[in-house]
């Protein structure tokens, strides 16, 4: 799926939101006169998304909505940059994160699934489209997942990049060590030496 060589050339990950990070769908609503949209979002992808920056890389988000919702998520996933522009100009938003995270297109890898990401697939060093991609996008990706937008793809992404890389086992183990509480065995047991 992605080789060695292909994800040691990448420092920044890139990820659309509606269709990548979510299913695609909207909840939209009126909370006291004032419009507000709702998405929901994938927690695997989320530790997904927190292992990639752990292993060093850069992640950016860019879509072509505005949305609080986006912000709050970007905000508790503490990724190194978001563009939301409702006239959907992602390839321009994404060079200005890139040169404010310190990357180039080449150093980059695009998780996309529609129309509005195709000319950042067609520029980025590594092309990545979601299971429920358009033909469209499909056509310029060179990595394929099998999950959908919303629903592990990110979480498959990351994991088959930091394999490929080959610190996913360390990354994992950094995870779990510094969720581990410090006990003895015994105190917990309640066995006596």
């Amino acid at each position: 799926m992605i080789s060695p060589a292909a994800a040691a050339r990448i420092t920044v990950i890139g990820l659309d939101v509606d269709g990548v990070l979510t299913d695609g769908g909207l909840i939209l609503g009126d909370v006291n006169g004032h419009p507000v949209e709702f998405k929901q979002y994938d927690v695997q992808d989320g530790l997904g998304i927190y292992l990639l920056r752990r292993a060093g890389l850069k992640v950016v988000i860019v879509t072509g909505r505005e949305s609080e919702s986006v912000r709050l998520r970007a905000v508790e996933l503490n990724v190194d940059g978001l563009s939301q522009d409702r006239h959907a100009r992602k390839l321009p938003n994404l060079v200005k994160l890139l040169t404010h995270v310190g990357g180039t297109l080449e150093q980059t890898a695009f998780l996309g699934d529609d129309l509005p990401d195709v000319a950042i697939l067609r520029k980025v060093g590594m092309a990545v489209c979601v299971g429920n991609a358009t033909p469209e996008a499909r056509a310029v990706a060179q990595v394929h997942l099998t999950k959908h937008g919303g629903r592990g793809a990110v979480r498959e992404f990351a994991e088959a990049f930091l394999r490929a890389r080959g610190v996913w086992d360390r990354v994992v183990e950094d995870y779990i060590a510094e969720r581990s509480v410090d006990v003895e065995l015994d105190d917990i047991t309640g066995a006596t030496q």
